[in-house]
């Protein structure tokens, strides 16, 4: 008990000069040392404490798609087992979600990678890791509040973008997966998830952002991806503003 009530105060201390960072418009954030259960800890002390167009493929690597079941559970084993496209020959494993099932808000990304695809988590890398905490600055956390996802359950070879076929014979289960889990908010990070969510496969992300959308009645945030923000630390006020947008929603329900 005592080393965890001292690693809280320097939890929370991190997730402020976070926030502190991003209010006033800082550019670098040091992510290298960090470890997933550092930034979850993290995410837990801020809780309490207060390419655009889709590419085409002709299609002739999908199966049919049957009927999904209607428990999560056997959803999920039904994901696991999924061979409906090419990527189930050069997967490692399936990654179907993490994060609390009757969670507030729900995180879609794109797609695993190479860390997700070995570990069979979502968001685990350097991108998870900066994800933990931009969430935990409005109080999230995948702990207990925040259940995350990707338009494909499996990684495509090389990182590459996900393919048409691919993401018609994966959504089905992404659509499931936000019937059963049924959250107060949506926020897709990264352009194909936005571009799937909102319906606009044409439209690019800087244009989804800044606004409230609505699938299936549940009000949609887009944003870049955490990934993205790594590579252009100029866009994470962009997505601050985002969060700010999205937890106003969320007060607001």
């Amino acid at each position: 008990m005592r080393g965890s009530s001292k690693r809280r105060p320097e939890a929370e201390q991190g997730a402020r000069l976070l926030q502190q960072q991003i209010e006033m418009g800082g550019r670098e954030l040091f992510m290298d040392r960090l470890t997933r259960e550092q930034a979850l800890a993290l995410a837990a002390a801020a809780k309490s404490s207060g390419a655009d167009i889709l590419p085409v493929d002709s299609g002739e690597n999908v199966k049919s798609l049957p009927v999904l079941p209607a428990s999560y559970e056997e959803l999920r084993s039904a994901a696991l087992s999924c061979d409906r496209c090419q990527l189930a020959e050069s997967r490692t494993q399936v990654v179907f979600s993490d994060g609390a099932v009757d969670a507030r808000l729900v995180v879609v990304g794109e797609a695993p990678g190479a860390n997700e695809d070995r570990t069979g988590v979502p968001f685990v890398g350097a991108a998870g890791r900066y994800l933990d905490l931009l969430l935990a600055t409005v109080g999230m956390s995948r702990r207990d509040s925040v259940y995350i996802c990707n338009v494909l359950k499996c990684r495509p070879p090389g990182n590459r973008n996900p393919m048409a076929d691919e993401i018609s014979a994966c959504s089905s289960f992404l659509e499931k997966q936000l019937e059963l889990v049924h959250p107060e908010a949506l926020l897709a990070v990264g352009s194909f998830a936005a571009q799937l969510l909102t319906g606009q496969e044409k439209t690019a992300l800087g244009r989804l952002r800044g606004e409230v959308h609505s699938y299936r009645d549940i009000p949609l945030v887009c944003t870049y991806h955490p990934a993205a923000l790594l590579r252009n630390p100029k866009w994470t006020r962009s997505f601050w503003d985002d969060l700010q947008l999205l937890r106003a929603v969320m007060d607001s329900a």
